[in-house]
């Protein structure tokens, strides 16, 4: 059965007339009567009665054409969804992401994809930049959005920020009064650090900028999960690291982050996604690339003291 049947009978139920029929699909007449005499024969039922004095339905017509109708639009739509998926309008797409990114980044590209792809859906996991690279790796996330290096030749990557690293301490730890402490200090303290594949790119910045220093970190512990770190660090006389967006919302109560400077760590956060995506991958690119540039705030200026009040006039004698 072909569809332009279908849609030639539609057109004849709608006009009861086989001239009109015929104009409105730029078809000659015996054109659009051979169509018919077609499609009755495929089904093996009379659809249309015609006299020369008037065109009508026969009830075999009538209740085929509720069913041809909507045959017609679940075709439409079919052709609908699948160009709007070619062109990424449409589908699905699975976003892994790490606190920081959480923080400047994934917000303000989701509402932009929302406003521009509507029929875009997301699943979200948030998650340290090694677990994430290894999702991506299996298929598990389409776009990971993680602290890394250079790209390498498997994956594909957009540099979207830069992160400051800070300390965390406890808040009786002797640093957390102060609002920076050089680097070189943390020679003389204990870390908690984590295992490197949880976040090599983090792992390697902060070993960097011990060797810049001419300085050997001193690891005492090694935990992965950064609210672990913050038990261990309120409870042990430790020196914790997080990106300055977690910093400045320490996993836990009783803790302080400290800027570390000369030097002052970083690490890159990259969009990164497999070779040769899907189109919803690139209309998440598009509007990531569109909401940026994405930058870290800075250091909250220092509030300036109150002026002294005046003093009072001397009262007249």
């Amino acid at each position: 059965m072909e569809l332009r049947y279908l849609a030639s009978f539609l057109a004849i139920a709608e006009e009861l007339h086989f001239g009109r029929a015929a104009a409105r699909l730029h078809l000659a007449q015996p054109s659009l009567s051979q169509q018919l005499q077609r499609l009755e024969r495929d089904i093996g039922v009379e659809l249309v009665s015609r006299s020369s004095h008037e065109v009508k339905l026969t009830a075999a017509g009538r209740a085929f054409e509720t069913e041809a109708r909507r045959l017609l639009d679940a075709t439409r739509r079919a052709v609908t969804v699948a160009r709007e998926a070619a062109s990424g309008r449409t589908g699905m797409i699975s976003i892994g992401f790490n606190y920081p990114a959480g923080q400047r980044v994934l917000q303000p590209t989701l509402l932009r994809l929302a406003a521009e792809y509507p029929g875009v859906s997301t699943t979200l996991w948030e998650a340290r930049s090694g677990p994430q690279l290894s999702a991506l790796a299996e298929g598990r996330l389409d776009v990971a959005l993680v602290f890394a290096g250079p790209p390498s030749a498997q994956l594909r990557s957009q540099r979207v920020l830069t992160v400051p690293l800070v300390a965390v301490v406890s808040r009786r730890h002797p640093w957390a009064a102060r609002s920076e402490v050089p680097f070189r200090e943390l020679a003389d303290q204990p870390c908690v650090l984590f295992r490197r594949e949880q976040s090599p790119a983090m792992h390697d910045a902060i070993l960097a900028a011990a060797d810049r220093c001419g300085i050997a970190l001193t690891v005492s512990d090694e935990v992965d999960d950064s609210g672990a770190t913050g038990i261990v660090v309120t409870t042990k006389p430790v020196v914790g690291f997080a990106s300055a967006a977690r910093g400045a919302h320490p996993p836990g109560h009783g803790l302080a982050a400290v800027r570390l400077v000369d030097p002052t760590p970083t690490v890159g956060m990259y969009a990164v996604w497999r070779p040769d995506p899907q189109p919803v991958v690139g209309a998440f690119l598009d509007c990531l690339e569109a909401a940026g540039p994405f930058t870290e705030p800075g250091p909250p200026a220092a509030v300036a003291p109150a002026p002294a009040p005046a003093p009072a006039p001397a009262k007249e004698s």
